[in-house]
Parts: C-alpha cells; structure tokens; sequence
C-alpha cells in the first residue's frame, strides 16, 4: 500500500474511533474553540448545534474554521491526532439534511432515538431548534507521536468541496 493511502487509512480509522471534535472559530477578530460530537463521512465531518450558539453564529459570518481530533494523553510519546483547517456549511436541503441524519444515527442511534422521540420532552424541543452543519477539510494533519517525536503528516486532500 503507498504511504498516502495508508496515511489516509490512518486518518480514516482514527475519525471513525474518536467522538468529539474541537471547533476552533472566528469571528470579529475574536477567537472561540468549543467541543461537539461529530460523524464522519469520508473527511466531511457533520455536527448539530443551535444556531444561537457562539461557535454557529461564528461560522454564519466567517466558515473558515480549525479542528482538532484527540485524545487526553498522560505520556506525550504516545499522543495522536488530526488537526485540520477547512470551511463550514449549513447544511440546509432536505436531501443533504437526511444524509446528515443517516451518518449521525449510524454513529450514534441511541442518540437519534432519543432527540427524536417526541416523549423525551426537553431533548425532543431541542433538538426541533438545532442545525446541522459539515466541516469540509481543504488542509488535513496527522501526529503520530509513537513514529517519533513530533511526527506530524500532511494528507494531501483531492477537491472535496462537491
């Protein structure tokens, strides 16, 4: 297997295995990092928020966005991670809007169950009120501390905005 496809293998495996993303945003030159939950399709990476929440009324005026993928290392040596840069959309069609659902429910189905069930009351009205929103990578950044200190490859990414 060539490196860059193994790389992207890597990549791909380490979205799959991991939940929670750090979205770092801007907006009037202000900075504001937040942790959501995130599914992956290919690199695209969807989340849902409120679109009162900071991070969302971040990216209505500025998509550019960083990401972070990690976990909370004790020994640096072993320490792994993405970190990319990219745009956020709205995710606004009814057909992208299911699409987003399915990714999600497959990642999280006891979470769909329960922000879908009318009886769960307050995560049901929640959710009624959230947006769905896609993280579209243009620059990708693996660290693999265990192939040296340091480590940190790029994964040179096709056109991914269609």
């Amino acid at each position: 297997m060539p490196p860059s496809d193994e790389l992207k293998h890597q990549v791909l495996a380490y979205l799959r295995s991991h939940n929670t993303m750090t979205l770092a945003t801007c907006a009037d030159n202000l900075p504001w990092a937040s942790t959501v939950f995130y599914a992956s399709d290919d690199f695209r990476l969807y989340f849902f928020s409120a679109p009162d929440s900071r991070h969302s009324q971040n990216v209505s005026q500025n998509p550019a966005v960083a990401v972070t993928v990690q976990e909370d290392y004790h020994d640096w040596r072993v320490i792994k991670g993405i970190q990319l840069e990219g745009k956020v959309t709205l995710i606004d069609s009814v057909l992208e809007k299911g699409k987003a659902m399915a990714i999600y429910a497959r990642k999280y189905p006891d979470v769909i169950k329960l922000f879908t069930n009318p009886a769960s009351g307050v995560f049901y009205k929640a959710f009624l009120k959230v947006k769905f929103y896609c993280v579209i990578p243009e620059k990708l950044f693996f660290i693999d501390n265990e192939q040296g200190f340091g480590k940190r490859q790029e994964l040179v990414l096709a056109d991914r905005s269609s």
